[in-house]
């Protein structure tokens, strides 16, 4: 066994030996000896290259064959020669040489996808050898490992990934949408709720003081110095309410109270309680104003009215006889709110006292107003004096019936005619001026140096002055005032805007107090006039001299130079001698319209003009 193995290494060793000289020799091969291919077999049976052995054929043959990934079993066959060792290697396939043969062909199986060389090392019995390269091929993978399947499986995957997200992103859409619906839902409901809330809260309260509890959680209690408060109740109701059915009685009275709140309503008067048969109010709170002892005796009289149709129209005898009392008087009172669960909104003060002693002291079916009421009221109503009456705890007082509006102040069927409203009107004048004052005062940005409450006062003041002068009519002087107070009142909001922001508060402000729809128009109209400088009428002029006014007066430098720092602050201007030549322009422009404005005027045009040159030198 041993002398076997000798023998077969001592001829490997003189293999090796030839082929190594062979591989070290000349590159050009003897023809007879350089094996070639004689055919390529595919799964054993098919042929897929063949060589004619008359073919003289070059040292290497190079075929590049393609196998589909099924016919991945492939042999080699040689042309036959007895006198050479073959030696085979598939590059990419076999990780070694096969050992030295004489057999001339070569079977792989199960090649796998890819790119393979397959080559030859020979060795003749003449001592001739050498390597070769014979063949390339390629097995292509399973059609579902090819670079098209591959490229269409990553899109597939993307879109995949794609329909995901947008499917994750739809329902991650549709469950927002559906929070926003339930938050949706849930706010209208609370703002529902809170909305039922605060209008619960301001049918018990005044609103101002309902918002300042649900801001502050309680309420600041005010002194008020003018205020009218009126008391009334049945006379005899506790006999009354002894012989009647409780249902039917409760349900009478359900029905006057709930007339007198929509009067009270309807004249801005506030409720304050009922107790019993007695129904207390007061007019001037919690909004101050100057009309409110002729506002709560308008309401008195509706009230007298409406009981007296109501005892003329009764089906119940007993509703026949039922008379009310009504007592007034104006003065100061404080208000606030009392109780920390159930709240209620209640006056204090000797004027309560005084108003329930002037009802207490009146007769049924009147209307009892004490001396001080009476001298507010005097030019509106026809009353009757009574003379000094006794008042427990108070002495003698003196006290009025009120018999119904004066003569010339009322129509055909004693309500208030347009004279009437005309002088209501004149006294809320003040009321606006005072409020749009107050507003420039608390709410107004620091830097308004020309457009502030002084200018406003001035504007007002000048009006009214031209007006009495000029005989302007009072309907119209009334609305030619509110635009006069209400002229620079947009500066306060809107600096760039400010005329839109004036006509606004027009709007908003000026239904509250009375005024009609016609009063609305005029009033902004006036204003749109006095920005536009366009003059229609005699009240457009009055408000132009008035507005303009201080181009006339002694102060005049020192007006224009908070103009200009007001200007400059609000980027307006920046050169100083472009404002100089501004005012110049302007000084030489302007002429007062009305004859009184032109009378008025304290420095001539030339001494300002002057002033204002110095300036720019």
């Amino acid at each position: 066994m041993s002398y076997f193995i000798r023998l077969n290494l001592l001829f490997g060793i003189i293999l090796f030996s030839v082929l190594s000289k062979a591989s070290v020799a000349q590159t050009s091969y003897d023809s007879e000896v350089t094996p070639s291919l004689k055919r390529v077999l595919i799964n054993g049976d098919s042929v897929i290259f063949t060589l004619d052995s008359s073919r003289i054929q070059t040292p290497e043959i190079m075929k590049n064959i393609v196998l589909n990934y099924r016919n991945n079993n492939i042999t080699f066959e040689l042309q036959p020669a007895d006198s050479i060792y073959y030696q085979f290697f598939l590059e990419g396939f076999d990780k070694e040489w096969s050992g030295w043969k004489r057999i001339s062909f070569k079977e792989y199986t199960n090649l796998h996808a890819g790119r393979y060389l397959f080559r030859v090392r020979y060795i003749s019995s003449g001592n001739s050898g050498g390597e070769i390269s014979l063949l390339s091929l390629r097995v292509l993978p399973f059609w579902y490992f090819s670079r098209l399947a591959i490229i269409g499986y990553l899109v597939f995957f993307l879109l995949i990934i794609w329909t995901l997200y947008d499917l994750l992103s739809l329902q991650f859409a549709r469950k927002l949408y559906m929070l926003e619906l339930i938050i949706n839902k849930r706010t209208e409901d609370l703002i529902i709720e809170k909305e039922k809330t605060e209008d619960l809260l301001a049918n018990v309260l005044p609103k101002n003081t309902a918002n300042e509890i649900i801001q502050k959680g309680k309420a600041t209690k005010i002194k008020y110095n003018f205020v009218t408060v009126l008391f009334s109740d049945i006379q005899g109701f506790t006999k009354i309410a002894e012989e009647m059915n409780p249902e039917i009685l409760i349900d009478e009275l359900d029905k006057f109270f709930f007339y007198f709140d929509s009067v009270v309503e309807k004249f801005g008067i506030e409720k304050i309680k009922t107790i019993g048969d007695a129904y207390m109010c007061a007019g001037g709170i919690p909004e101050k104003n100057r009309t409110n002892p002729v506002e709560v005796i308008l309401a008195a009289l509706e009230m007298i009215g409406y009981m007296n149709n109501l005892k003329e129209t009764s089906e119940h005898e007993r509703m026949k006889n039922w008379d009310i009392r009504i007592g007034i008087h104006t003065g100061t009172v404080v208000a606030g709110v009392v109780g920390q669960k159930k709240l209620s909104y209640d006056i204090w003060g000797d004027t309560v006292n005084t108003a329930s002693r002037m009802e207490s002291s009146g007769e049924a079916g009147k209307i009892n107003i004490s001396g001080t009421t009476y001298e507010f009221v005097k030019e509106f109503f026809t009353c009757e004096y009574r003379g000094k009456m006794p008042v427990k705890y108070k002495g003698e007082l003196e006290m009025y019936f009120v018999k119904g509006i004066a003569p010339e102040l009322s129509d055909e069927n004693g309500s208030p005619n347009r004279k009437f409203i005309v002088k209501m009107q004149m006294i809320k004048l003040q009321d606006i001026e005072e409020m749009i004052i107050k507003m420039f005062d608390d709410e107004a940005p620091p830097n308004l140096y020309f457009h502030n409450s002084s200018m406003v006062k001035n504007i007002s003041n000048q009006v009214e002055l031209l007006s009495r002068a000029e005989n302007l009519p009072d309907e119209e002087f009334i609305n030619l005032k509110m635009a006069s107070v209400f002229l620079l009142s947009g500066f306060i909001s809107d600096y760039e805007k400010p005329m839109e922001a004036s006509l606004r508060l027009v709007e908003e402000i000026l239904p509250g107090y009375g005024f009609n729809q016609g009063n609305v128009d005029s009033t902004k109209k006036i204003i749109k006039n006095s920005f536009c400088d366009s003059r229609e009428s005699l009240s457009d002029n009055i408000l132009h001299d008035a507005r303009y006014d201080y181009l006339g007066r002694v102060d005049y430098m020192k007006l224009t130079d908070k103009l200009l720092r007001e200007r400059t602050e609000y980027g307006k201007h920046s050169d100083k001698k472009a404002w100089i030549d501004s005012r110049l322009k302007q000084l030489k422009s302007h002429e007062f319209v009305t004859k009184t404005a032109k009378i008025l005027r304290n420095v001539p045009i030339e001494d300002q003009i002057a002033g204002l040159q110095v300036k720019g030198d």
